[in-house]
């Protein structure tokens, strides 16, 4: 079942949604150890580089998951669910879209303040537009810290909300972003 139906997500939408969570919780907590380090650590470019091309591979599953989604369809609320939770859960969702897109959009703009290109893996290199402001880098320094604080803080929320649906409510929303489930 590759694809969504109208009570599950599909192996594509689920395999999307915890790769995406691993990487953004792994570049969030590489991120926080990175300005620890300083420019004569011998980490220093290794954890910079790696963040970048883990940042821009998120960035083309970000793209990805947005076509998917537009494309595809999406699982109706699981039933019982009352219709203020399900609007909450899908402000939260497009809050989630919203700070992950900022996110990519201000590290881009840090990571090429200097007119230089970010390197992917050593594999290809995404060129710098030929634009910039002053303090660049800074601005969009704290705009991608700042906004990685409240994507991690929403989050958590998503996860405690998914564990709420689980374990109160013995719903199967959670169980239905693990695996495929069959249409009742």
């Amino acid at each position: 079942m590759l694809k969504n139906t109208k009570s599950s997500y599909g192996v594509v939408a689920i395999l999307l949604h915890w790769l995406m969570a691993v990487m953004v919780i792994g570049l969030f907590g590489l991120g926080l150890y990175m300005v620890e380090l300083t420019y004569y650590d011998s980490w220093y470019k290794g954890s910079l580089d790696l963040h970048k091309s883990v940042g821009i591979t998120l960035v083309a599953l970000l793209i990805f998951r947005f076509a998917w989604r537009a494309l595809g369809r999406q699982p109706e609320p699981v039933a019982g669910s009352s219709k203020a939770l399900n609007n909450v859960a899908h402000t939260v969702h497009i809050f989630l879209y919203l700070l992950l897109s900022v996110i990519v959009i201000s590290g881009y703009l840090i990571s090429t303040a200097d007119g230089r290109a970010i390197e992917v893996f050593t594999l290809f290199s995404i060129p710098a537009i030929d634009f910039s402001v002053a303090n660049q880098a800074d601005i969009a320094g704290k705009v991608h810290y700042y906004v990685a604080c409240s994507l991690i803080g929403l989050v958590v929320l998503h996860a405690l909300g998914a564990l709420k649906h689980h374990f109160i409510d013995k719903d199967k929303t959670l169980v239905r972003m693990i695996k495929p489930q069959k249409d009742d």
